[in-house]
């Protein structure tokens, strides 16, 4: 395998959780720092507060007038009011930004996954990081970073100024708050342990209700609502089991803060009672250390709370750089499409190998074939030979584990993936519509299409009298899946998409197979009118459609048994023959 398909498949480096954290705040430094500093600002005229409420008490004691100070402390709290109210939506909104970074960076790079990584995954677990995962961001932004830093920078600012006021009550006050860290030093990891497991239940939920949403009717016709039912309520309830579980050490965690400064208080008030006995300080000042006891509640909770709200972050981070981790194709710009009239794609395959994963068989056992700029080349053969395989290696949706893929002599590891695509047009077996409007599905692949080709491309392949039908044209919407349009229209819906692109190279794959007999043939006749100026290769089952191909690529097993035209595979190929002969082929040709 080439160097290019190697470096696509090599994941990033696995980074520390506050590293990726950084990474997704670093573009929204500046205004997280101005929240910041609002919040300390807060915090300040908070801190003066207490010091108002000691002169106050002075000038009472005293029978000095008290309006200064009134006036004073309105102020402040007027000031702190405001002051938090600004901090508050300058730090919510930088928050909702860093989870809008993160969700775009997320939402792009799982785009570009490929398919052999997809193959592994289960989508509604990774829907599940861009949505709840991302979204606890937005309080690790803010409860935790800011928590952290204008909370720890609050709590010293409170413990220096309680210092100025006694430092034995300070030295009380704090030999309480280092027995609750203890406590708290202990729980912190169990609630990183239960957010990781409650995150990865929620997880489990999204991958458990896609799987059935996206087979629903097949659910309901075998009457197995209740039994899936069971199995989303089940990870429903180990998701709650684990959310309950880290909210009971979060709370612990809180509450064994909000202990200690109860303690605290009865501690200093005893302590500095007794001092105020002895005379070692007045009434005024024990009344400020109380007010700034009081006041380290809020910081300290904080800086818990932040430590407590970054082991919940820390696991989302955790599970989103996993997905950052998966194999993912090089991040490059759209090539532009082939301009009308291009030359035709020539393919070769020369002896590939292939496998979908390490610990499952070879699909390719050495397959070769050519086929020459245009015309129209059919691959037969039955269940499990490796004919849909070979459109995948083709658009490189996987790399071969051995042998060599060119086009137009270029071995297609060395294209550049946008480039490459842009020259194809792929129906795939299943011809999938996304849910939108028609003209969404149509223009998927050719925004820039304007009415005159949307037009030909209807025509081609008769779906304009389906879109006079259609309530609102074009712009009716298909439902999701293409729920409201019927097989054989999503058929046509996915070749008038490929032909829309102008492709180089035309892959269908059973792309005729729910259509009936009449739109069938006018398709059959539009294939070969496509083959006379583009290279068209299908996977057929209908020999109608084998017999015009101007070359049968037969394969069995992973191997190419033969290939050739219709007539000399006919009588050079027993399994040709056979395939033939059971789809009353043989006889319609000797007839």
């Amino acid at each position: 395998m080439s160097a290019v398909a190697d470096s696509a498949s090599s994941p990033p480096p696995a980074l520390p959780a506050w590293r990726l954290l950084l990474a997704y705040v670093r573009p929204h430094r500046w205004t997280l720092l101005l929240g910041a500093l609002l919040a300390l600002v807060t915090g300040a005229t908070g801190l003066a507060l207490p010091l108002v409420a000691r002169s106050l008490i002075d000038s009472l004691s005293h029978d000095r007038s008290i309006t200064g100070a009134l006036l004073g402390m309105t102020a402040l709290v007027l000031a702190n009011a405001a002051i938090g109210a600004l901090g508050a939506y300058v730090l919510w909104r930088t928050a909702e930004s860093v989870v809008l970074g993160a969700r775009r960076a997320l939402s792009s790079y799982l785009l570009r996954l490929r398919i052999s990584a997809v193959d592994r995954s289960e989508p509604g677990d990774l829907m599940a990081r861009i949505t709840s995962d991302t979204t606890l961001l937005r309080e690790v932004t803010t409860d935790s970073l800011v928590g952290l830093g204008a909370g720890g920078l609050t709590l010293i600012a409170t413990l220096v100024m309680m210092g100025l006021v006694d430092p034995v009550l300070l030295a009380v006050t704090l030999g309480v708050i280092l027995g609750a860290g203890t406590v708290i030093g202990v729980i912190v990891p169990r609630i990183n342990r239960a957010a990781r497991h409650a995150q990865e239940a929620v997880g489990a939920m999204g991958a458990s209700l896609e799987r059935i949403l996206g087979a629903l009717r097949t659910v309901k016709a075998s009457g197995a609502e209740h039994r899936e039912e069971q199995a989303i309520h089940e990870a429903a309830q180990q998701s709650w089991r684990q959310s309950v579980r880290a909210a009971k050490w979060s709370a612990a965690a809180g509450n064994t803060a909000g202990l200690a400064m109860q303690v605290a208080f009865i501690t200093v008030l005893a302590a500095g009672g007794a001092r105020v006995a002895s005379g070692a300080i007045d009434i005024g000042t024990l009344v400020a250390f109380l007010l700034y006891v009081f006041y380290l509640m809020s910081p300290i909770q904080q800086v818990v709370g932040a430590v407590t709200q970054y082991q919940t972050g820390a696991a989302a981070l955790a599970r989103m750089q996993e997905a950052l981790r998966l194999p993912a194709e090089p991040a490059s710009a759209p090539a532009p499409l082939p301009a009308p009239g291009a030359e035709p794609a020539a393919l070769a395959f020369e002896d590939v190998r292939f496998r979908y994963a390490d610990d499952l068989p070879f699909v390719h056992h050495g397959v070769s074939f050519a086929v020459p700029a245009r015309g129209m080349t059919a691959f037969v053969g039955p269940s499990g030979a490796g004919k849909t395989t070979v459109f995948s290696l083709i658009e490189r949706f996987y790399d071969p584990v051995g042998g060599r893929i060119t086009l137009d002599g270029r071995d297609l590891a060395d294209w550049e993936l946008p480039r490459l695509r842009s020259a194809i047009g792929y129906v795939e077996q299943d011809a999938p519509v996304l849910s939108g409007t028609l003209r969404d599905n149509l223009l998927l692949g050719n925004p820039d299409a304007d009415e005159s080709d949307l037009a030909r491309a209807l025509k081609t392949t008769r779906l304009d009298g389906l879109v006079s039908q259609l309530p609102k044209g074009l712009d009716t919407l298909v439902g999701h899946r293409g729920t409201k349009l019927s097989g054989g229209e999503r058929q046509r819906v996915a070749i008038a998409r490929a032909l829309l692109r102008r492709p180089r190279l035309l892959l269908l794959d059973e792309a005729t197979s729910q259509l009936d007999a009449v739109n069938e043939a006018a398709l059959r006749d539009t294939v070969a009118d496509v083959a006379r100026t583009t290279t068209v290769l299908v996977v057929a089952h209908r020999l109608s459609t084998v017999t015009m191909a101007d070359r049968i690529v037969v394969m069995d097993s992973g191997r190419v048994r033969a290939v050739g035209p219709h007539r000399e595979l006919l009588a050079a190929d027993p399994l040709y023959a056979e395939l033939a002969a059971t789809q009353f082929l043989a006889a319609a040709e000797t007839g």
